[in-house]
C-alpha cells in the first residue's frame, strides 16, 4: 500500500487530467464535445485543449448555443448534472441530431461530479436515456495554487444564500470525504455557521456508510481510512454567512484589485490588449523598462487572456502585497532587470557570456511580466485615484470602523444621483445593513425609491433577492432584530459586528502595508471576521496579546489548533451561527498500524474552508498566517469558489433579471 505523508496538489491536478482522459479514450475515433461553458475555465486548469485533440476531440461546442454538428459520429456531452436546465438542453439537442438522421450518432454523456436520479428522469421523461451512455467525471476540488483548492462552483453563494439550495454542502462533503479516505480522518473538525455544522453532519454519516460497508472488504486501505490522519492536523470549516461584510468592502491587495477591476476567472483575466501589449511571440526583445507597453490603434478592443498564477514568479511577489506598495516594487524590479541587461557588456571572457545567454530566457520571460504587471498597475492606478473610487473607499471604511451610517448617507445618495455603477452602490448598502443590523425602515424605503427611479423598477426583483440573501434588510425585520446574545451553541441569525469589532479588534489604525504585521493590511486598517476567528484557533496567543485578554485563558490552554476555540467562547456568541469541535477517533489497533506505516509527520497540514466562497484578500490574509506559522505547520486553503462584492451582487441582479423574464 502506498505511504501519503500529505496531501499532494500536484496529484490531484494529475488524477482529475486522468479521469477525462481516460473517458475521452473510451469512446473509439474522432468525436465532438459539447461542453457546459462554466465548465471550461476549470478543465482548463488541468489540461489543454491541444491534449484533447490528441484523444480524438475534433471540435468543441458550447452547451448554451444548442448548435453541435452532425460532422462526427460520436457526440460527447459534458455538463452539471445538478441543473436541470442543462440537462434539458442535452436531451434537446440529442432528439435534434437523431431527427436529422444525418448518419447514426453515438451520445455519450459525462456528468461532473456526479450522476443524478433526477437528470436520469428528466432524460427519461424526455425520451433520450435509452439512446445515451452515461459516465461520471469526479471533479471537486482543482488546485489554483499549492495552497489553493477551489471547487470553482460559481453559483455556491447564491445556491447557499439565495435559492437555499443544499447542492454544493454534500458536494464539498463528499470532496472532503474522499480526503479522509486517502489521508486518514481529519482528528478535529472546528467549526462555525449552520451550514458548517451540516457540512459536518454530512462527514460523518458519510464516515459511518463507509464503516458499514467496509466490513464486505476490510483492506489495509478502508481500515486506515477511518482512522485520524498523521499528517492532517485538524479541519476549520467556515460559513461565509459568519462574516457577509468582509467580501463587500474593496480588496486592497494587488489581487482583490486586479479581480475587482478585471474580474480573474479560473486563475486568468481577459484584458484588452491596449494593456498590457500583444502575445510575447509578437514583443520584440528590448531592454528592461518600467513603462507599459504602447499600443497599436489595431490592438484596441482586443482581449488578450493573461494567466494570474504562480507560474509567473513575478506576479507570485506581487500579488498579495497591499497595492500602495506594487509600484515601488515594481520600479525596484525594473531597475534591478535593467542592470542585469547590462551586466552583458561587462563579460570579459566567454564563460561570463556564455553563463549570460543561459540566463537569457529567464530574463526575457521576467522582462515580458513586468510590462503586463506595469501595464495592469497604472490602469488600477487609473482606477484608484479617481474621486468615485475615493469616496466609496471612504463610506466603506466608515461603516467597518463602526461610524454613524446616517452620516454615510449622503455620500451614497449622489453616487445614485451620479448614476455610479449599481453594483458598488448595492454593495455600499448591504455593507450599512450587515454591520449595522439593518437599515432604518424609512432610510431603507428612500433608497429603494432613489434606486428604481434611477436604474429601472425591475430592481425590485433584485431589493428582493438581496433581501431573501439577508444582505439589505430593515432594523424592524424579525432576521435583523436577532443579534446573538444568548449563550448556546446556537446564537443569533445575525453577526453582531459591534461586538466583536472590539473583542477581536478588527480595526488596527496603524497598518504598515511594506511590512505588515497584522492581516489587517489587506483591508488598509480592517481585519476580516473571517480571519480572526481562523486565528482564534491558530494563533490565540497573538490575538489575545493584542486584544488585552490573555488574562482570561490560562497559558497552558493556547497550545494552538488542538483546543479548538477554547478561550473565545463569550467573542463567539457575538458571531452568527452553530459552533462546534469535534474529535475524531478511530480504534486503537488501527491508530497504531497508521502510526507505524506512516510515521509521525512533525509538520501536519491544517485545512481551512471557507463553504459559500472567500476573496483574494482573505487568501493573501490566510498566506500572511501560513507564513508565521511556517515552522509549525503547513495551512491548505479550501473554498467552493472565489467571490467579490460585485460578483455577490451580480448575482442577485441577474437573478431578478431572470425573474422578470419569466
Amino acid at each position: 500500500m502506498a505511504i501519503h505523508q500529505g496531501i499532494d496538489v500536484e496529484e490531484i491536478r494529475v488524477k482529475a487530467r486522468t479521469d477525462l482522459l481516460d473517458l475521452l479514450e473510451s469512446v473509439p475515433g474522432k468525436k465532438n464535445l459539447v461542453l457546459e461553458k462554466s465548465l471550461a475555465g476549470p478543465i482548463n486548469l488541468f489540461v489543454k485543449f491541444s491534449t484533447l485533440k490528441d484523444y480524438g476531440v475534433d471540435k468543441v461546442f458550447w452547451l448554451e448555443n444548442g448548435n453541435v454538428d452532425a460532422s462526427q459520429k460520436n457526440i460527447i456531452f459534458l455538463a452539471k448534472a445538478e441543473k436541470a436546465t442543462k440537462v434539458q438542453a442535452i436531451a434537446a439537442q440529442v432528439k435534434r441530431l437523431q431527427q436529422t438522421g444525418q448518419g447514426d450518432h453515438e451520445f455519450s454523456i459525462f456528468w461532473t461530479p456526479r450522476r443524478t436520479l433526477v437528470a436520469d428522469k428528466i432524460l427519461e421523461d424526455e425520451a433520450v436515456l435509452g439512446d445515451v451512455n452515461i459516465a461520471e467525471l469526479p471533479l471537486y476540488f482543482l488546485p489554483l495554487e499549492d495552497d489553493l483548492l477551489s471547487m470553482e462552483y460559481d453559483e455556491s453563494y447564491s445556491d447557499l444564500y439565495l435559492r437555499r439550495d443544499p447542492t454544493i454542502t454534500f458536494l464539498t462533503a463528499k470532496a472532503l470525504m474522499a480526503i479522509q479516505q486517502r489521508h486518514g480522518l481529519f482528528p478535529r473538525i472546528i467549526g462555525k455557521g449552520d451550514n458548517a455544522r451540516r457540512l459536518t453532519d454530512l462527514l460523518v454519516r458519510m464516515r459511518s456508510e463507509v464503516a458499514a460497508g467496509g466490513g464486505q472488504n476490510e483492506s489495509t486501505s478502508s481500515v486506515l481510512g477511518l482512522t485520524p490522519s498523521s499528517s492532517i492536523e485538524s479541519l476549520i470549516v467556515l460559513d461565509r454567512e459568519v462574516d457577509f461584510a468582509t467580501p463587500l468592502l474593496t480588496q486592497l491587495t494587488y489581487e482583490g484589485l486586479l479581480d475587482e477591476v478585471f474580474r480573474i476567472q479560473n486563475s486568468q483575466a481577459d484584458v484588452d490588449a491596449s494593456i498590457v501589449g500583444v502575445a510575447p511571440t509578437q514583443q520584440p526583445l528590448q531592454g528592461a523598462s518600467s513603462r507599459s507597453p504602447t499600443p497599436l490603434p489595431a490592438q484596441q478592443g482586443r482581449k488578450r487572456k493573461i494567466p494570474l498564477d504562480s507560474s509567473d514568479k513575478l506576479y507570485e511577489q506581487l500579488r498579495d502585497t497591499n497595492f500602495a506598495i506594487v509600484g515601488p516594487l515594481l520600479n525596484k524590479i525594473a531597475r534591478r532587470l535593467d542592470s542585469d541587461y547590462k551586466a552583458r557588456h561587462d563579460a570579459k571572457s566567454t564563460s561570463e557570456l556564455r553563463e549570460f545567454v543561459t540566463k537569457l530566457p529567464g530574463y526575457q520571460a521576467e522582462q515580458q511580466s513586468l510590462k503586463i504587471h506595469t501595464g495592469l498597475t497604472e490602469e488600477i492606478i487609473k482606477h484608484t485615484r479617481s474621486d468615485f473610487f475615493s469616496r466609496v473607499l471612504e463610506v466603506q471604511q466608515n461603516l467597518a470602523a463602526g461610524a454613524d451610517p446616517y452620516y454615510q448617507h449622503d455620500n451614497i445618495e449622489e453616487l445614485i444621483a451620479r448614476d455610479a455603477p449599481l453594483p458598488t452602490v448595492l454593495r455600499l448598502l448591504c455593507l450599512e445593513s450587515v454591520i449595522s443590523g439593518g437599515l432604518r425602515p424609512k432610510d431603507l424605503d428612500t433608497f429603494k425609491r432613489q434606486i428604481l427611479h434611477a436604474y429601472g423598477y425591475q430592481h425590485l426583483l433584485t431589493m428582493d433577492a438581496l433581501e431573501k440573501m439577508q444582505l439589505l434588510q430593515s432594523r424592524s425585520s424579525s432576521s435583523a432584530l436577532t443579534i446573538s446574545v444568548t449563550s448556546s451553541a446556537t446564537t443569533g441569525s445575525k453577526t453582531n459586528y459591534s461586538g466583536v469589532r472590539k473583542s477581536l479588534r478588527l480595526i488596527v489604525d496603524e497598518v504598515k502595508e511594506s511590512d505588515p504585521n497584522d492581516v489587517a493590511y489587506v483591508y488598509s486598517g480592517y481585519a476580516p471576521l473571517s480571519i480572526r476567528l481562523v486565528q482564534c484557533v491558530l494563533e490565540k496567543q497573538y490575538i489575545m496579546s493584542i486584544t488585552k485578554s490573555s488574562a482570561t485563558v490560562g497559558a497552558g490552554a493556547v497550545s494552538g489548533a488542538a483546543t479548538g476555540w477554547k478561550g473565545f467562547e463569550d467573542v463567539l456568541k457575538n458571531v452568527r451561527g452553530k459552533t462546534f469541535d469535534e474529535v475524531q477517533r478511530g480504534e486503537d489497533k488501527a491508530v497504531r498500524a497508521r502510526q507505524i506505516l506512516n510515521g509521525s509527520s512533525e509538520k501536519k497540514t491544517v485545512l481551512v474552508l471557507l463553504l459559500g466562497g472567500i476573496t483574494y484578500a482573505e487568501i493573501a490574509a490566510l498566506r500572511f498566517i501560513a507564513k508565521r506559522e511556517e515552522g509549525k505547520r503547513r495551512l491548505l486553503i479550501l473554498t467552493t469558489s472565489i467571490i467579490s462584492g460585485d460578483k455577490i451582487m451580480e448575482a442577485a441582479i441577474q437573478s431578478s433579471t431572470k425573474d422578470a423574464g419569466e
